[in-house]
This record gives C-alpha cells, sequence and structure tokens, in this order.
C-alpha cells in the first residue's frame, strides 16, 4: 500500500522525539526529518546571514567533533542526537548546508530546526532570520518533491512512512513573544487564551507524538531577570498548562489517525528533578550557564569568544542562558529513552559520544 506522510509538529523545551507511521511496505533504513528550534538547530542559522540567532563563534561546540563551532547552541550534542544515536539512527545535517543533495536526504535524512523559530510566524521576529514551523514544513514539502522525483512516487512515500521525526519547539513562542512586552501578542492575548491560540495553530500543524515543555522559568535567562533569582514560577505555570492543553490535543489526534502512532512524553518531571536536585544527577550547577562574562555581567545572551567558561562542564546543566549542556542533554535522553523504550531501528553502530570535556586551548576558566 502507499503510505502519505501527515505534517506534524511536537513540542518541547528539551526535544520531541516522533515515531513514523507503520507500514506494510518491508523494511528499510530508517532516517529522521528534524524540525525545531535552538534546540536541535545543527547549523541551518549559520547559513542564514543575517540571522542574530547564532551558534557560529567560540565556545559552541567545544565538546564536539574538533571542538569548532558547528550550529550547535550547546558545547556538545543536542538531545536529538542522543536519541537518535541510542537508536542507531543516523545525524541527518542542515537542510541549508551545500553539501546536502539527494543521496544525502536518502541515507541521513534532514535536520530543518532554526534557532528562533516558533510554532507562530510572528516568534523571534528580533532575529530577523529564522525559520518558523510553517517554513520548516514548507521546505519538507520541497524535499518531498524532490525525492519523490529522484526515486519515484511508491519508494518515497515508502521512505517517509518509514521515517522517524523528531521536533523540538514551543518555548520561544513564550519566551521570545509571549512574555516580552514589544511584542502584539503580549497584552493581546491572557495566559489561557494565548495557550489556545498555540492549540489552534497546533492542530493545523500536528499529527503524531509530541513531548511536552519542560520548566521555562529556571532557565539561567529567567532566573537572572527576576528578583529573587530564583525559578520565575508564573512562567513554569504556563508550561504546565501548555503541556496540559497539548494532551488534550493528542488524544483527539489519537482518535481521529488511527492508523498512526501517537505517543505523549511529558519532559517537564524529568528536567525539573535536574534543576532542583542537580547533586543528584552528578552536577553542582543548576541556575547559571557555565558560558557567560560572569555573575556582574548578565544576561550574556550567547557564549561568544570572550566569555569564560566553567572548570568543568559536565557539572553544569546549562551551557549559556538558554541552553542545556551536552552532560545535561545526555541525562535527559537517556530518561526519555527509558520512559517510552525506544527501539533501534537500523542495525548500525552507536555513534560515538562526544570527548569528555577538558580546556580547550585559549580559553579561560572560571573557578
Amino acid at each position: 500500500m502507499e503510505c502519505s506522510f501527515r505534517t506534524m509538529v511536537t513540542v518541547t523545551v528539551i526535544l520531541v522525539l516522533v515515531l513514523g507511521f507503520g507500514t506494510e511496505m518491508g523494511s528499510c533504513k530508517v532516517v529522521q526529518f528534524i524540525f525545531g528550534d535552538s534546540l536541535s538547530d545543527v547549523g541551518n542559522n549559520k547559513y542564514l546571514p543575517r540571522s542574530l540567532a547564532q551558534a557560529s563563534l567560540p565556545w559552541y561546540g567545544i565538546d564536539y567533533g574538533d571542538g569548532l563551532p558547528n550550529g550547535r547552541f550547546t558545547n556538545g550534542r543536542t538531545v536529538a542526537d542522543l536519541i537518535g544515536d541510542q537508536m542507531g539512527l543516523p545525524r541527518p545535517p542542515a537542510f541549508l548546508n551545500p553539501d546536502v543533495d539527494e543521496k544525502v536526504v536518502l541515507e541521513n535524512g534532514l535536520n530543518y530546526a532554526s534557532g528562533g523559530g516558533g510554532i507562530l510566524n510572528e516568534t523571534g521576529q528580533w532575529f530577523i532570520q529564522k525559520f518558523s514551523l510553517y517554513k520548516q514544513i514548507e521546505l519538507f514539502q520541497g524535499t518531498q518533491e524532490l525525492i519523490t522525483k529522484k526515486i519515484g512516487t511508491q519508494a518515497a512515500n515508502k521512505l517517509f512512512a518509514e521515517a522517524h521525526y523528531v521536533v523540538a519547539l514551543g518555548s520561544n513562542d513564550f519566551i521570545n513573544n509571549y512574555l516580552q512586552p514589544v511584542y502584539a501578542d503580549s497584552w493581546k492575548y491572557t495566559s489561557t487564551s494565548f495557550i489556545n491560540y498555540l492549540m489552534s495553530t497546533l492542530q493545523d500543524q500536528l499529527k503524531l507524538v509530541f513531548f511536552g515543555l519542560g520548566p521555562m522559568g529556571c532557565i539561567p535567562l529567567q532566573r537572572v531577570l527576576s528578583s529573587s533569582g530564583e525559578c520565575q514560577e508564573k512562567t513554569n505555570q504556563l508550561a504546565i498548562s501548555f503541556n496540559k492543553a497539548a494532551n488534550n490535543i493528542l488524544a483527539n489526534l489519537s482518535r481521529s489517525l488511527p492508523n498512526a502512532s501517537f505517543r505523549f512524553g511529558d519532559a517537564y518531571d524529568v528536567v525539573e528533578d535536574v534543576i532542583y536536585n542537580p547533586q543528584k544527577h552528578g552536577f553542582n550547577n543548576s541556575d547559571s550557564p557555565c558560558c557567560s562574562f560572569g555573575e556582574n555581567i548578565r544576561p550574556a545572551l550567547t557564549c561568544v569568544p570572550a566569555s569564560v567558561l566553567c572548570q568543568d562542564r559536565s557539572k553544569y546543566v546549562f551551557w549559556d542562558e538558554f541552553h542545556p549542556s551536552d552532560r545535561a542533554n545526555e541525562i535527559i535522553a537517556n530518561e526519555i529513552i527509558s520512559k517510552l523504550g525506544f527501539l533501534r531501528p537500523n542495525a548500525t553502530d552507536v555513534p560515538a559520544a562526544a570527548p569528555a570535556p577538558s580546556p580547550a586551548f585559549g580559553q579561560t576558566i572560571k573557578q
């Protein structure tokens, strides 16, 4: 039978892993298609010359491969990298990578994620250039057409039906939209009506499984902007309300699309436990970024060459003001794999882990 891909989105502060549709067409190599924001961007914004959401400077990527910036907004791997590795899936390159062609797509899939992107087109406008989810879906549809021309309709339907889809998206719609008074949405909607607005938008985009938002009020940027330095509970309550509404949408989709595989993975409790009980997970800091200008010059929104690095990157939950460290991503990924019981669809070796964090040549260490 022929299976057609149905457009989808999954939302989370950390990640979303979406299982592909079941098929009776037999098995082949399974690839990934990744949608999202900076939590899963692997270089698309690097090729957007006017984008203000960039991870192109040291010390981003310091614990990945050759230690040079690669477009990931962390020191090492993303959660999507880690879960894909454990499932034996190839790491898909950025859609805008100039080396991408049809062969690369067939072997690895593609990553459309873009730092600053959101569910809503208006989210993250001050980053100037970024891909919203609508744009990412449009780019994916172009990929479908390209691959169909290359290998034919039946083979293309099989590829996309059996593929896995990762989406890490949603936090920007709050942090870089609703919670910013310069955006019309901040005064146009109440918290409840804004979540309803997001849900109605998601209903048009979503056709598969999604994970919920994590405790957004506990990222370093939200803490440093509060008067107490503690987590902003109002922001966390927005995430909890969002998750409840999103779970209801998933239940409705499960009834309307019985041939698809739907699962809801709420990452909130996992991330919250890491933040509030860091020692339990091997960390000694969960409230400030490893890479920053120091306590007296915050928030410095991104990590830059003049930033000061923490002494041991494996002991910090957050890499910069927004994004988890490689070690935190690893713990979150392992928990999600354990909770949802993901299996390896490809009989391939797991890619080597990122090298253990160690000081890079010329970097400054904060004690």
